[in-house]
């Protein structure tokens, strides 16, 4: 999969400023009311606190998973009316691996991450869900993971207790599976089958295929319902191979891409990672995902332009104007950089801003 070195950095390019735009379509300005109270659920004695976020504005399905997922959800809070996320299930390290192998269940981490991306800053739901045991036989477990194994157990399906965990969050969208069960992530890199998450994060090579199996998944009916309803359709930031395209390879998640009419946006990540991407830039990134997947390509690449200092071998990515161009997509830069962050990591906020004069 990795193809040519990234490029080198550009001197004198601004860490500040609006959003550049290579190419540009028709901008509206987004409508917008900062306190809006999330629906009522049935279980808290006390709502939390009113939001910042849109009143009005497109309908924004994201999918992927982990960190980069749950960052651009909350940037997306900031001028959508409403946003769902599409998560992978083929995670198979930490917590969430653990619990998948016990207790049959899809892997949770991902997903809880997604639901507190939705969920206000101070609702006490969130602090427990936040939770991890330190010590004894839970040492290592998130409480907000074991309180959707037993919603799992309580509703009968996983997806129902998710839509129970929504309502006790009060979130501002829904955190969909992508598949109804956990799945297994499987590569072919020169003839070679790697398989499992936590394997092909750590693989160095050229990436031949990406599957899931068993080879009898499915995408969920919710998964693709949100598809079909969505205005704005977002794939990354995050690990190309393991969240993106993992999420995008269970079967009937790209053919919904694709029949959409919803504007597609690929927000590239901010740096490489040592075994996926080692040296591949923007382009390297975007010409795997369309080869892996089959999905259709971007209409808007949204991608950074402040200048990162990273440790060797990784690089920033970088996207060329002039290559982006030829697959007819918009490029927009801008800083979007979490400064508070030690590691290289987006700003929900300022990646709020680049995305919301997109136009569906």
């Amino acid at each position: 999969m990795h193809g040519r070195k990234a490029p080198k950095r550009r001197a004198g390019r601004s860490n500040r400023g609006a959003p550049r735009r290579v190419r540009c379509r028709d901008i509206r300005p987004p409508q917008r009311c900062r306190t809006l109270m999330h629906p009522v659920g049935t279980e808290p004695e006390t709502l939390p606190q009113e939001l910042d976020v849109a009143f009005e504005g497109p309908r924004v399905v994201a999918i992927g998973g982990g960190q980069g997922l749950s960052r651009v959800l909350r940037a997306a809070l900031t001028y959508s009316g409403r946003v769902d996320a599409i998560v992978t299930v083929a995670d198979d390290g930490g917590s969430s691996g653990r619990l998948t192998t016990h207790l049959d269940i899809p892997p949770p981490g991902d997903i809880r991450k997604c639901l507190l991306a939705l969920t206000p800053e101070d609702s006490t739901w969130r602090r427990l869900f936040e939770y991890r045991f330190e010590g004894a036989d839970v040492a290592g477990h998130s409480l907000g993971n074991l309180i959707l194994a037993g919603l799992t157990d309580i509703e009968g399906s996983f997806e129902l207790a998710l839509v129970r965990a929504e309502r006790l969050l009060h979130t501002r969208g829904s955190v969909i599976p992508a598949g109804g069960q956990h799945l297994e992530l499987e590569i072919e890199s020169d003839g070679t089958i790697v398989r499992g998450q936590v394997a092909i994060s750590l693989h160095r090579g050229s990436i031949d295929a990406v599957r899931v199996r068993p080879e009898t998944a499915a995408a969920t009916e919710r998964a693709v319902e949100a598809i079909e309803m969505a205005d704005v359709i977002i794939l990354g930031p995050g690990s190309l191979v393991t969240s993106t395209i993992a999420a995008m390879r269970v079967p009937g998640i790209t053919e919904a891409i694709n029949r959409s009419p919803s504007h597609l946006v690929y927000v590239g990540n901010l740096v490489t990672q040592d075994g996926e991407t080692l040296e591949m830039d923007g382009i390297d990134h975007l010409d795997a995902l369309l080869r892996l997947t089959g999905v259709r390509p971007p209409r808007t690449i949204v991608a950074n332009d402040r200048q990162i200092e990273v440790a060797s071998p990784l690089n920033k990515i970088e996207f060329d104007p002039e290559l982006t161009a030829t697959y007819g997509a918009d490029l927009v830069l801008s800083d979007l950089v979490d400064a508070g962050d030690t590691r290289p990591s987006h700003d929900p906020k300022k990646l709020g801003e680049a995305l919301e004069n997109i136009t569906p």
